[in-house]
């Protein structure tokens, strides 16, 4: 990691804006906890977001550029994923009713669908 960065400080910056990036994606949603569960806090996102561009705004003039262009490019990223997260979080909660229906239909095959087909209908050939 020494290569990447110009010192340890810059290291330790870089690790501190990804651990901001990652908790802000784990609250929209896109990265999952560690059993599993997808969490969708917009109001914790967007503080995310926006201490991000306080550090931002706080540390002006005193970056590097290839820090401040790595800050720059997650605080982008970020807010772009911002507006995309309540189209995932639909997705997933259709996904989630699919799956479940799915399950019930197979744990509990008699409260499922039927179609009669030993009867044909008016109208059909026998």
């Amino acid at each position: 990691m020494a290569d990447l960065f110009a010192d340890e400080d810059a290291a330790r910056f870089f690790q501190m804006v990804q651990m901001l990036q990652r908790s802000t994606l784990l609250q929209m949603g896109y990265l999952p906890d560690q059993q599993g569960t997808h969490h969708y806090n917009m109001g914790e996102a967007k503080e995310g977001i926006e201490v991000l561009r306080m550090f931002q705004r706080k540390t002006d003039g005193n970056l590097s550029p290839q820090e401040t262009q790595m800050l720059r490019a997650v605080i982008s990223e970020l807010q772009m994923q911002f507006t995309k997260a309540p189209q995932l979080r639909r997705q997933r909660m259709d996904q989630n009713a699919q799956n479940e229906m799915v399950r019930e239909t197979f744990s509990q095959p008699a409260a499922g669908p039927v179609e009669d087909l030993s009867n044909p209908s008016p109208g059909e050939e026998e």
